[in-house]
């Protein structure tokens, strides 16, 4: 039995398992390992000056298995690591032959009471979902790169509206290459340890993404609040461009900030990367679901006013083409503006993960893209 399938083994009972202390599960059965392939090796290296016949003590990811001569049957009870999630009463065996050790009989999974297809049905799972999004997140880099260079290279496309659009794509193009380096910092191979992974890189690439995805939804609410001001009022000042940036740039730069005080003080634990029942991570998750909560509100206010302003009865014949530029791309991108998160963000971080993975990453990806559709006249 593989280490790679071993580690599959504990890696579901970890997903099933909530959490009742800070460290992460899977990082308790990390260190259970460690602890136990470090009395495993030791154990081997006092055994090393005694006979070399029969069958020599090894280490087999799991469990340590003593010496014994040949034709031998060792029988012990469930790796300790189990119990961290099941109490386990069975034993596993295996045969000292001519030849070395035999597997083990009954398999860990069997003895073990430890389902053996859901391992490598979410590894292939998450491959696939790394794989859609990747590709989503590259393709829509191309994309937004060449729009904002379009924006800004043409004199007439130079205004307001479109300075907003530019600030909107800049934060996806990070965003997109914020997964990019954390995905190269905390998947680099498949023996990255997580729980043991402290460097400054590591924090920095975490605390980027962060902030990438936060300054994301806070220019989705500067395009909802400039839409509603374009509607509701004739006059706009250029003074409003210096507040939207200090609230689609500035406000998260103070949040995650505050967070990653919290996290030096009083959670400074692995590589700042899991949250799960932290509760300094609503320091994040908290203006996120506000400003979603906000979003989706302003929008339906978007959709009532157009739908006042374009009444046939009401309209007037000197801005009617305006109003119906608006409409068009107004509702163009009122489902593409995060309307989506606006049910996962209401429910705990642990709900159907798979399908929020999905949404929230595939989906995400290629959102940026619809984005490029948006009427960039002013």
């Amino acid at each position: 039995m593989s280490w790679l399938y071993l580690r599959g083994i504990v890696l579901t009972l970890c997903l099933a398992r909530t959490a009742s202390s800070r460290l992460h599960p899977e990082c308790e059965y990390i260190f259970q390992l460690e602890r136990e392939e470090r009395y495993c090796l030791q154990y081997i290296t006092e055994q090393g000056n005694r006979s070399s016949e029969g069958c020599q003590p090894f280490w087999d990811a799991v469990a340590c298995w003593p010496q014994a001569v040949t034709g031998e049957t060792v029988q012990r009870g469930c790796p300790a690591v189990f119990s961290l999630f099941r109490n386990n009463t069975g034993s596993v065996s295996r045969n000292c032959t001519s030849r070395g050790w035999s597997k083990p009989f009954p398999p860990y999974h069997v003895a073990c009471s430890v389902e053996d297809d859901i391992p490598e049905t979410e590894e292939s799972y998450f491959a696939t979902v790394k794989l859609i999004y990747t590709i989503g997140y590259s393709i829509s880099l191309g994309v937004l790169a060449v729009a904002v260079l379009i924006l800004l290279f043409f004199r007439r496309l130079r205004c307001a509206r479109n300075f907003i659009h530019i600030q909107l794509f800049l934060t996806f193009i990070l965003k997109s290459v914020a997964v990019f380096i954390k995905d190269a910092t905390l998947f680099s191979s498949d023996d990255t340890n997580h729980c043991t992974l402290s460097t400054f890189a590591c924090k920095a690439s975490v605390v980027f993404c962060h902030y990438c995805v936060m300054a994301n939804f806070f220019w989705l609410l500067v395009e909802a609040l400039y839409l509603n001001s374009l509607l509701l009022s004739s006059f706009y000042s250029r003074r409003f461009l210096w507040g939207f940036s200090l609230l689609g740039w500035g406000v998260p730069v103070f949040f995650i900030v505050l967070w990653i005080g919290s996290r030096v003080y009083f959670e400074d634990t692995e590589c700042w990367d899991i949250n799960e029942d932290s509760p300094y991570w609503w320091i994040i998750k908290g203006p996120i679901v506000v400003s979603i909560a906000v979003n989706f509100m302003l929008f339906v206010n978007i959709i009532r006013i157009l739908m006042q302003k374009l009444n046939p009865r009401l309209i007037q014949f000197n801005n009617s083409s305006q109003y119906r530029r608006l409409a068009k791309s107004t509702l163009l991108l009122i489902p593409l503006f995060g309307t989506h998160y606006m049910f996962f963000n209401f429910l705990p971080d642990y709900f159907n993960i798979s399908l929020r993975l999905c949404i929230e990453l595939c989906m995400g990806s290629f959102q940026v893209q619809k984005h490029k559709h948006c009427n960039p006249i002013c």
